[in-house]
């Protein structure tokens, strides 16, 4: 891998991850933490996510080869913007949000021509609901599936080099538009963390007393982190609403079956689904 120092806005869950397995897989980058909090970047130096930390943005991303812009979505457009005067030539730029419609429009709309193509949307589909550099593992993305979103701007040496910078630390890779991007991550990502938080919001206290593993393994996207999830869901708000439509007409063709006269129908649909599940799986090599 062409990158010598690396440079990792923001060392929380994923930023701390993404620091662990940069330095489990590429043994001669030097990996620089940036934040606001000095017990976190200490506590990224102690368990040996970075090499060195700095609250000062432009000493953060000076002379790096690539920047990773980490931090929460809402906040993301502003640290993009905040750092082209410092990086030098050449440097590529990626982030992890989870949704890119914003974000690469802000890098095209923004930056500078000289350093427009040189962003590239990254979303590692990887995560916890848990938050915090005290949470970070270095097999978090290990297996897991990065999506790019280049467009017509994107400079191929770009998308190279951060391609090539995921699959290092052993994550697969597709690449999709943004726009693609956020249509799909709204069914496979924004949706479930939504019903989540839903069906908790439907319990009474007597159903959370006897409540058994079904809910507890149903709500465990609820514990998310708040400020965090409330700017995905703003942000992708177009495209949650139409996959919400989706789930309600879901939701009224399973009530429909909850009748004794559609009892096969509605055993051949479930078994229909449970068969789909267990392919996803399967493709992934995941456990069920």
């Amino acid at each position: 891998m062409p990158i010598s120092r690396l440079s990792i806005l923001g060392v929380g869950l994923m930023g701390g991850s993404v620091a662990l397995a940069a330095r489990k897989h590429l043994n001669s980058c030097r990996v620089v933490g940036y934040g606001h909090h000095t017990d976190t970047l200490d506590q990224a130096v102690r368990i040996g996510a970075i090499h060195e930390a700095t609250t000062d943005l432009a000493a953060a991303v000076k002379d790096a080869d690539l920047v990773i812009l980490a931090a929460p979505v809402g906040q993301l457009t502003q640290l993009l913007t905040s750092i082209f005067g410092h990086v030098k030539q050449g440097c590529v730029i990626t982030d992890v949000g989870s949704t890119k419609r914003s974000i690469v429009a802000a890098a095209e709309q923004s930056l500078p021509s000289a350093l427009r193509g040189r962003f590239v949307g990254s979303h590692p589909m990887a995560g916890s609901e848990h938050a915090g550099i005290a949470h970070a593992r270095a097999d978090l993305l290990e297996g897991a599936l990065c999506i790019l979103t280049p467009t017509p701007q994107t400079e191929p040496q770009s998308l190279d080099l951060v391609d090539r910078f995921w699959r290092a630390i052993q994550m697969h890779t597709i690449r999709i538009s943004p726009e693609a991007h956020d249509r799909a991550v709204a069914l496979a990502s924004h949706l479930p963390h939504l019903l989540s938080v839903a069906l908790l919001a439907s319990q009474t206290d007597l159903s959370l007393d006897v409540a058994g593993r079904g809910l507890i393994d149903m709500t465990r996207l609820a514990a998310g982190e708040a400020t965090v999830w409330r700017d995905i869901f703003l942000d992708n708000a177009d495209n949650l609403r139409d996959a919400l439509g989706l789930l309600r007409q879901k939701l009224d063709s399973l009530e429909a079956m909850l009748d004794p006269a559609r009892a096969e129908e509605l055993k051949d649909y479930l078994n229909s689904l449970a068969t789909a599940r267990h392919r996803m799986l399967d493709q992934r090599n995941l456990e069920p």
